[in-house]
């Protein structure tokens, strides 16, 4: 099978944690290439997710490494199954390949935690209020494009559909409730949805009020999302440039402290309920 020449970030994801297991056990890449029977340059496009590996192989490096986590190397092995055809891959390669990954970190989490200072999630958006966002995007998006991501945004959707949906917890700022993006009509609509999804068995809004005051990561969206095992959780957050997605300790340990606070300094799920229905009502 050819090298891939744009792996996903799932399959980036993948060859990172298994150099990584290698690496803190100490195992060479002559000795890992070895024992897999591949050559060095395979191993490498291996660990940058250029290439797949068999759940074999992958299992055989994992006791090479001395790897006691079974659980964790039973995640990898899933990882490396090949993967049937999701969805978001009919956008491919239309839309920009970060928006494909955000769907596809999506549809694998088995939570989710993110937390919006200015903007209302994009996974609870209505359509009239995403139009409205994609409309200002700059540089300005031709009519095709805004049609294609307004249908990508719609299909996330699904993910929090079904009886194997994953829980979701979102954090919102006061100050993302106010903004009218598409006017007042649009916002208002877009509160009630919020009100409707907030229903569902598996979703939690909480609203941070401005009188909250202070809080981590000012302005930024975040996505924190859940995998089998802690070590394959991974940080969502937006930039001007598009996604980025953070998988290091350091990093997973930062975010999940900054998911904490802003939990401890949010309202409740039921007030924050009436709260963002008194908004709605003096639209």
């Amino acid at each position: 099978m050819a090298a891939r020449t744009s792996p996903t970030e799932r399959q980036r994801r993948l060859g990172s944690e298994l150099r990584k297991m290698r690496v803190t056990a100490d195992v060479s890449a002559e000795t890992a290439a070895r024992l897999l029977g591949v050559d060095r340059s395979r191993l490498s496009n291996i660990e940058q997710g250029l290439r797949a590996i068999s759940e074999d192989r992958l299992r055989t490096l994992a006791e090479a490494c001395g790897c006691p986590d079974t659980a964790y190397v039973n995640a990898l092995a899933d990882m490396a199954r090949p993967a049937q055809r999701g969805w978001w891959d009919q956008y491919r390669p239309t839309l920009p390949s970060g928006l494909l990954d955000i769907a596809e970190l999506e549809a694998h989490a088995l939570r989710m935690r993110t937390t919006h200072s200015v903007h209302i999630p994009g996974i609870l958006q209505t359509s009239d209020h995403a139009l409205a966002v994609f409309r200002v995007v700059v540089p300005t998006l031709q009519d095709h494009e805004v049609a294609l991501r307004l249908a990508h945004r719609m299909e996330r959707q699904q993910v929090l559909e079904g009886v194997s949906a994953p829980e979701y917890l979102g954090v919102i700022h006061e100050a993302a409730l106010r903004m009218q993006f598409g006017g007042r009509k649009v916002a208002r609509a877009q509160l009630e949805h919020l009100l409707v999804m907030s229903e569902r068995r598996n979703i939690t809004l909480r609203v941070t009020p401005f009188e909250a005051g202070a809080f981590p990561g000012a302005g930024q969206t975040v996505n924190y999302t859940e995998g089998p095992v802690p070590q394959l959780d991974t940080v969502q957050v937006d930039s001007t440039h598009g996604p980025e997605f953070l998988c290091g300790e350091a990093q997973l340990a930062k975010y999940r402290s900054h998911f904490d606070w802003m939990e401890r300094i949010a309202l409740p799920a039921e007030q924050s309920r009436d709260f963002i229905h008194g908004i709605a009502c003096h639209l």
